[in-house]
């Protein structure tokens, strides 16, 4: 009797702990991190030389506020124009080309707005024509899709538990399944390798007078 109580005690301990504690993990790293940007700063003007001691995170305001000084100003037209020089001068360095050039284009492609990442969830037939996957409609290069000739689709199909790692192919609309999940719901399915759900929606069959 002792041991079954023993192993689900600890299993439940762990279940509680483990994401806690790779939730502080990540936390402070990033915080850790993100503290660095005050080296940025003269060494008159951090908080530890007017303070006499160090206090975790101021970091993060610093990030956050150059962040938003740096949206503000890229707003108008004179940081439009201070932008496309620096961008200028980034292409003109050969190796820094085609670092800032590649990861500029997924910065905007994820973040923008009006950009065409992840539009849809799908399901599409792999690795095999018997399983199916769950993929992220992107979109397709006009150069392609007069290629190929015919009704195709642009997939990314994330590999689990790490979405940012996949295969990107090309497929027929009509060998597509289209969910109705949002993105960041099929993302949650792909990390949690399936074990996180969405909570099933309350109907009448399952309420009950009082609740």
């Amino acid at each position: 009797m002792t041991t079954p109580s023993f192993k689900r005690h600890f299993l439940t301990g762990l279940l509680i702990l483990v994401p806690l504690g790779i939730t502080v993990w990540v936390v402070t790293a990033l915080v850790a991190f993100m503290d660095q940007t005050l080296l940025l700063l003269p060494e008159h003007w951090r908080p530890e030389y007017w303070l006499g001691f160090r206090i975790p995170g101021l970091g993060v305001l610093l990030t956050f506020v150059v962040v938003l000084v740096t949206g503000v100003l890229a707003g108008n037209l004179l940081g439009q124009r201070m932008l496309r020089i620096w961008e200028g001068l980034l292409n003109r360095i050969p190796v820094v080309k085609s670092i800032y050039g590649s990861v500029k284009q997924v910065s905007d492609t994820l973040l923008s707005g009006n950009g065409h990442a992840f539009r849809k969830v799908l399901m599409v037939h792999y690795p095999h024509p018997e399983a199916w996957s769950l993929a992220f409609q992107t979109n397709v290069p006009v150069e392609v899709g007069e290629k190929l000739g015919d009704d195709w689709l642009a997939v990314f199909i994330p590999t689990a538990p790490s979405p940012v790692n996949g295969f990107y192919f090309y497929v027929r609309r009509s060998e597509t399944i289209e969910l109705d999940l949002s993105v960041d719901v099929a993302l949650k399915y792909i990390v949690s390798m399936g074990v996180v759900a969405p909570q099933a929606k309350t109907t009448a069959a399952n309420t009950y007078p009082g609740d």
